[in-house]
């Protein structure tokens, strides 16, 4: 620190000379912001311009705790100012917290004064130096989240910040450093790391925030490693500004279709690995097995088409004995290469690649061939890389999924909902309740009531067309996507098939009477008939801008008047001629 630095900094500490900026941090999974960084910035052309430069300068001049506080005062004052929605991350230097705003109540004091409610402010704890007592700031997170703050850890991974501050402090977010992020894309250990991490936030109950997205690659890495993580921050939704968005546009085209799992493809397991020419001189490639001892295969291109591969360990069988090196000597790669190989196209799904894995027994499968559309060259795959793909695939949609049913729940509902809408294509979304199934959970338990939600299930199963879609809500309620125009004659199907299999729910003496009489609340005995089905159709011409939300909240109102119909009913909404 220079006598000038310190004076400017003085100075600006006078005048308060400093510029509030905010940068989103968006909620990809509802495709909304989520909340703003407040991020300060010096006098422009200052030699403290710099956010770095300007916090060093005031720890070394012993002016942290006053300009920490000041710019906190600034960001709260300018993010009511602006109008901006949502909450507010509050950058806090932990050495103020425990020094003064702990005991003082300065935050809280500096919201009162510009009408910003406590709930809507994330404290987040950003280290310039480590924290020595962690007893003290335990003491401090708990006092805030008291009083309805939330508390983010900052930079996961860099500085001082360690796995310790975050099993100590409990924080509701935690912000991954941006070295984590940047080329995840190509990074499979980077995507391994980061899935450890998830399930250390899942386990501890707070939510990660992945920070420093600059590509759109980055961006669809994270979002198809795992559909928790949707709270994203980046150059690629918007840089600092003092008049931030108030919305994102620009999330990925068809960002919503990244949500079903049967995106992943097998450019997922692309490694781009050189292959070699069929006119490479064998001891060449021999020198390059020795000098990579991880390589394991290698391709034959010719003409960016591959004609063979090289598997190390066959190819190692070649220098078995003393005469191998004057054997080899003038031999081309082309003459001991192995035309049997597995070629997997890099839009492949992976279920369909586990398949022809599956069906093709007499090649050697450890690796295989990837190349694009039009048979070019692209890279290798490994068949434990698409194993570990396709347990994740399963693991994700099981986290996701009704652990009564096993189809998917409300996220996956809502997310392919969105996907359906989206494509503009027409559809039906049907809402299907059971009448009468609380008498029924009241008269024989809970066990027989999800019997009969399983076996629900299953008949709604047994009437969807090979591209439908169907999801278990929660309770007796689930939710039918029909792609296909005779959708009507399907509904009328599992409508008159339930009404078969009801009267076999019930005990013979309540089947000869129709149903069960139920005490109610009032002691008072009602008759309740056979559990029936009401299902509410809404078709659904082009969905292109329609909010998934609203969507269900309208099929849970039509589903109120399908109910007020007896007995095994479908109401089908016919007054809307256009979807906007």
């Amino acid at each position: 620190m220079t006598f000038t630095e310190a004076a400017e900094l003085k100075a600006i500490i006078e005048g308060e000379r400093l510029t509030p900026c905010f940068q989103p941090i968006v909620d990809v999974s509802r495709q909304r912001i989520h909340g703003y960084e407040a991020l300060m910035r010096g006098p422009e052309g200052s030699p403290l311009h710099s956010p770095l430069k300007l916090f060093d300068v005031a720890m070394q001049a012993g002016l942290l705790v006053e300009l920490d506080l000041m710019c906190r005062r600034l960001a709260i004052a300018a993010f009511v100012r602006l109008g901006l929605p949502e909450r507010l991350f509050l950058n806090v230097m932990p050495s103020t917290i425990v020094e003064r705003d702990f005991r003082e109540g300065l935050t809280l004091g500096y919201l009162r004064q510009y009408g910003l409610a406590p709930n809507r402010v994330v404290i987040e704890l950003t280290e310039h130096l480590p924290i020595h007592d962690y007893a003290l700031m335990r003491q401090a997170v708990a006092h805030y989240q008291s009083m309805e703050f939330q508390v983010a850890l900052d930079d996961l991974g860099a500085g001082h910040s360690s796995l310790r501050h975050w099993a100590e402090l409990r924080p509701d977010f935690v912000k991954l450093d941006r070295h984590f992020v940047s080329g995840i894309d190509r990074d499979p250990g980077k995507r391994e790391f980061l899935r450890s991490i998830l399930d250390v936030s899942r386990s501890l109950g707070c939510q990660l925030i992945a920070e420093g997205i600059e590509t759109a690659e980055e961006y669809r890495s994270l979002w198809e490693l795992d559909r928790s993580l949707s709270l994203l921050q980046g150059y690629y939704f918007a840089r600092p500004s003092i008049a931030p968005p108030h919305a994102i546009e620009h999330f990925l085209p068809g960002a919503t279709a990244l949500r079903r799992e049967q995106a992943r493809t097998a450019r997922a397991l692309l490694q781009p690995l050189e292959p070699v020419a069929p006119e490479l001189p064998v001891l060449e490639l021999a020198e390059r097995f020795r000098t990579d001892p991880q390589l394991r295969c290698v391709a034959v291109v010719e003409n960016e088409r591959p004609i063979g591969v090289v598997r190390r360990n066959e190819f190692l069988t070649l220098f078995t004995n003393q005469f191998s090196h004057a054997l080899f000597a003038k031999r081309k790669v082309r003459e001991i290469s192995d035309i049997r190989m597995l070629i997997a196209v890099d839009e492949m799904p992976l279920a369909a690649l586990s398949q022809q894995l599956t069906d093709t027994q007499d090649v050697p499968q450890e690796d295989f061939v990837i190349v694009d559309v039009m048979g070019r060259y692209q890279g290798m795959g490994n068949i434990v890389d698409l194993l570990r793909e396709i347990t994740a695939i399963q693991v994700r949609q099981a986290r996701h999924a009704n652990p009564l049913t096993g189809l998917p729940g409300n996220l996956l509902i809502n997310e392919t909902l969105g996907e359906w809408l989206e494509a503009g294509t027409p559809f039906t979304a049907v809402y299907c309740d059971l009448d009468s199934f609380k008498a029924y959970n009241d008269a024989y338990g809970y066990a027989r009531g999800d019997r009969v939600i399983v076996v629900l299930g299953q008949l709604l199963e047994q009437q969807l067309g090979r591209n439908d879609f169907l999801g278990h809500i929660g309770g007796d309620d689930f939710m039918l996507l029909f792609a296909e125009p005779d959708w009507e004659p399907r509904c009328q199907a599992i409508l008159a098939a339930f009404g078969e299999m009801s009267p076999g729910f019930y005990d013979a003496k309540d089947r000869e009477a129709g149903g069960v009489r139920v005490r109610n609340r009032q002691g008072q005995f009602s008759f309740f008939p056979f559990v029936s089905i009401s299902l509410a159709a809404r078709p659904i011409r082009d969905g292109r801008g329609c909010d998934p939300l609203e969507i269900a909240a309208e099929l849970s109102e039509l589903k109120h008047q399908a109910k007020q119909q007896p007995g095994n009913s479908l109401f089908i909404e016919r007054r809307r001629k256009t979807d906007n």
